[in-house]
């Protein structure tokens, strides 16, 4: 990704919020640079704008080197369920009446709990730039959920919804025994700030629940670039596996960077060469679209590590011995290591399959016959897959137009009445704009949007803001 090098925020407001961010983030040691520019970070980097590239970024200032250590941010300046223990009484006092809540759910707690403080807390500055809203999987309403159409995704972004709902339940109680402010203790604010924690927060070694680092979480996300399948034997694709397990359980949620203990602070480096200009990204972990979705709200139209499930008869399962999770097709078509074997041995003759097996399994190609029974199979079950959406990818380009248009419309039926004309009146039948239909009553959208979470309702950005400031 290439930006234009200039400090370009996308606006003047933004501009020098970023510029006041700074000032405060070099307060607490967090290099800032004043010879290259006001929006400066480091000595080779500078905030800008990426629009179609993750909007607000990192750009090179001159050529970086893959390896370089770009930025600092000391122990400090981040944010951390202990340290912030350490500094009230109150809270830690608190907290130990309620043992059972997890590291997450109590840095959830804690964060709420920083932000009810207002200016009080020396973080204050950095809490009024957080986005004030998420697009995580937990995020989403009935509209939203009902879009992704495919039947593990929608379950998926159901048992985030549901999960958030149980941990706020959970935590509660403890929320009103800190005497949060009446918007803090919403189940939206849980929202929003489980969407901070996830979408924000880096691995640290001393807390599963990680920390937020100021300034460091300008970087955007680069997938990493290796191909999952380069491997060449069984042992090898064992071996990756067992990466993607550690990948899945979010074990090192930056592979870029780290805390360093030697210089009590976090440190983050080049993972490839960059020149003027460039976007200086980082690689959070090996991520499928519909991960990122439910961890950092976002997804890539390119992503090399996408994969996607297609259904297999239960006798394909029984001659298998990989994991479900293993047996895949790549964004760019190509079917995993494991759903090559699997399928090589299914379509080869029952009494073959034991003399000649270990060629599956080692992911040699069977007979030239086999590979496009097989091939052929793949394109088939592909195909059906497709003709049962409820939508085309045409009418799914037009639908994200049409979403996109929704803040637009003060009653949200007016605008499932433009839809359903666009789609010729077909589509009203359609599950997503039944879910439109049935939000809730007062034709709020789904999105969450911090103006609308924070209640009252007609609590403005600019009251909210206020109000941390009170």
């Amino acid at each position: 990704m290439v930006g234009n090098g200039k400090m370009n925020p996308s606006s003047e407001a933004e501009e020098e919020g970023v510029k006041s961010l700074l000032k405060w983030a070099a307060k607490y040691g967090i290099e800032v640079s004043e010879s290259c520019s006001s929006l400066g970070l480091g000595h080779c980097l500078g905030v800008s704008c990426f629009p179609g590239a993750g909007g607000r970024g990192v750009a090179a200032l001159r050529p970086i080197s893959k390896g370089e250590l770009l930025l600092k941010v000391p122990k400090s300046a981040l944010i951390t369920t202990d340290f912030l223990l350490s500094r009230d009484e109150t809270l830690s006092l608190a907290l130990k009446a309620h043992p059972s809540l997890s590291s997450t759910k109590v840095f959830t707690v804690c964060l709420l709990y920083e932000i009810n403080k207002g200016k009080a807390s020396p973080w204050h500055p950095y809490f009024l730039h957080l986005p004030r809203s998420y697009s995580i999987l937990a995020a989403f309403g009935e509209l939203e959920t009902q879009a992704l159409q495919v039947d593990y995704a929608i379950w998926a972004a159901q048992k985030a919804v549901t999960k958030a709902k149980y941990e706020w339940e959970q935590a509660f109680t403890l929320m009103k025994e800190l005497k949060l402010k009446p918007p803090l203790l919403t189940f939206r604010a849980w929202i929003w700030a489980t969407g901070t924690i996830s979408s924000r927060t880096l691995h640290i070694p001393w807390d599963e629940a990680g920390c937020l680092c100021p300034v460091g979480d300008f970087f955007n996300y680069a997938a990493p670039t290796e191909d999952p399948d380069s491997f060449e034997n069984v042992e090898n694709w064992q071996n990756e596996h067992a990466k993607d397990d550690l990948d899945i359980h979010h074990s090192q949620r930056l592979t870029d960077g780290g805390y360093e203990e030697d210089v009590a602070a976090y440190c983050f480096y080049a993972k490839k060469n960059y020149n003027v200009g460039e976007q200086v990204l980082l690689s959070y972990g090996t991520y499928t679209n519909l991960e990122l979705l439910e961890y950092y709200g976002f997804l890539l139209e390119d992503n090399p590590n996408e994969k996607v499930f297609i259904p297999l008869d239960l006798d394909m399962h029984s001659l298998s011995c990989w994991p479900k999770e293993s047996l895949y097709i790549h964004q760019n078509g190509r079917p995993s290591f494991a759903l090559m074997c699997a399928l090589r041995l299914w379509a080869t003759p029952p009494r073959q399959r034991k003399s000649i097996g270990h060629l599956a399994y080692s992911g040699c190609p069977i007979s030239k016959g086999n590979e496009i029974y097989v091939m052929k199979w793949i394109g088939k079950k592909c195909d059906a897959l497709l003709k049962e959406m409820p939508t085309s990818v045409e009418e799914d380009k037009s639908l994200v137009h049409l979403i996109d248009k929704m803040v637009e419309y003060e009653n949200l039926r007016e605008w499932v009445k433009e839809a359903s004309a666009v789609f010729g009146g077909e589509f009203g039948d359609n599950n997503i704009l039944k879910a439109a239909y049935g939000v809730e009553g007062d034709n709020e959208l789904t999105s969450l949007n911090l103006d609308k979470v924070l209640e009252p309702p007609c609590l403005t950005t600019e009251e909210f803001l206020k109000g941390l400031q009170a």
